[in-house]
């Protein structure tokens, strides 16, 4: 291994490596369909569906048309794809606007169409479209009661998809009797087409029941008309065995495996020996952080169960309860304070964790750089970083220390890379 290897550079070079593994521009060509006797329809919704639209556009060898939406900020240049900002994490009536926008493109369409699906990580905020007598502010009041109960986010998209006319396969059922082909970038761990963006045009098995008993689990508090309308038939999303569906394709053309794999390749390159733990990790970001700091600390130590040098590489979703009012941070500043504190004192641990789509939380950071300087450092400066992390300040703590990492959207979304390194 280099001993020169600045971790902060390493690291960076690590993420460009998983998001270029990521690039639809790279990816998408190998997924194409078959140009239909008819027309050919775009539509699509996440942070990366600007350029997943800009990337169809120079792939196609034909006519298209279409609309996409995607997050404020995320926009990209496109010569016919109609392509529509909104909200993100909590939607908006731009969204409300984008989603009836969408099904109105796939609306009147026959057997000889073609509907090309560009779904990717985000679509689920970018596309309310409250059901029966809901309103927008009963899915934004849903929204935010997910974003702060800790479940899961395949958990969090089987309630999205009862209160909506458009998640769940909706989508791709209006456009029926066209042919549906969907291209997938996942960010859900495990990589189910039906959970990404709460599915628009992919169904699932999952039914109200199912949806009740989330809500009920994480204990979420949300308006009655939202409890009426889950325990109604009018909630009911159609099934993966329906005939309209039978002929549609599905494919995921970049996930978190991908890119980890990316990852551990370019890390191999500069020497470092890597191991992937886990593309599907899951559940609250500081458990994470600790669980990753104990692995840490057991090779630091006893050299197992890696001999070091050695990079830990995971990807999936992490959550963060909060519990009153929360600070500045997301999920994986979270997770690296969690793990600052596991490792203080432990020489030669640096990590790294940020979301592959560029931001992580609501500020404009992916996610930030640790070390086993970093607790004591925050205590020099005068912060108590368990404080810090009991009220969800991860941020502030990164922002202290100038270790945040703010590389811009990226224009994809393989949810999160995390990286440990023990020299």
């Amino acid at each position: 291994m280099n001993r020169s290897i600045d971790p902060k550079a390493f690291f960076t070079t690590l993420f460009e490596a998983a998001v270029s593994a990521a690039d639809p521009s790279k990816t998408i060509r190998t997924f194409l369909p078959p140009k239909p006797k008819g027309r050919t329809i775009v539509v699509g919704a996440g942070k990366g569906a600007a350029q997943m639209a800009a990337a169809l556009e120079d792939a196609w060898d034909g006519p298209l048309e279409g609309t996409v939406v995607t997050r404020y900020g995320y926009g990209a240049p496109t010569r016919v794809i109609e392509v529509l900002e909104a909200a993100h994490p909590v939607p908006d009536e731009a969204g409300l606007a984008g989603a009836k926008r969408l099904m109105e493109t796939v609306a009147g369409l026959g057997p000889d169409d073609l509907v090309i699906a560009l779904v990717c990580g985000g679509g689920s905020a970018l596309l309310p479209a409250p059901a029966g007598s809901l309103t927008l502010a009963d899915e934004i009041a849903v929204n935010e009661a997910l974003l702060a109960s800790g479940a899961p986010i395949s958990a969090m998209n089987t309630v999205r998809k009862h209160i909506s006319t458009i998640k769940g396969g909706r989508l791709a059922a209006a456009a029926h009797p066209a042919r549906v082909v969907s291209l997938v970038v996942s960010d859900i761990p495990g990589d189910d087409p039906a959970l990404v963006s709460s599915g628009p045009t992919v169904p699932d098995s999952a039914g109200r029941a199912d949806a009740l008993a989330i809500v009920e689990a994480f204990g979420m508090d949300l308006p009655e008309a939202v409890m009426q309308h889950l325990a109604s038939p009018q909630a009911d999303a159609p099934s993966p065995d329906d005939e309209g569906f039978a002929q549609n394709e599905v494919h995921v053309i970049a996930s978190a495996a991908r890119s980890l794999e990316a990852a551990a390749r370019e890390a191999e390159k500069q020497g470092v020996p890597a191991v992937i733990l886990s593309d599907a990790i899951e559940g609250e970001a500081r458990e994470a952080g600790g669980f990753h700091a104990a692995i840490a600390r057991e090779i630091a130590a006893k050299g197992r169960p890696f001999q070091k040098p050695v990079m830990l590489l995971s990807g999936g979703e992490t959550t963060v309860t909060l519990s009153g009012k929360g600070g500045r941070g997301g999920r994986n500043t979270e997770f690296l304070l969690a793990l600052a504190l596991g490792i203080e004192g432990v020489a030669g641990v640096s990590a790294f964790a940020a979301d592959t789509d560029g931001i992580d939380g609501s500020e404009d950071n992916a996610g930030a750089f640790a070390d086993h300087h970093t607790v004591v450092r925050l205590r020099q400066a005068g912060h108590d970083p368990k404080a810090l992390l009991a009220k969800h300040d991860a941020w502030g703590a990164f922002d202290t220390l100038d270790d945040l990492f703010v590389p811009g959207p990226t224009g994809t979304n393989v949810n999160d890379l995390r990286v440990v390194l023990v020299r």
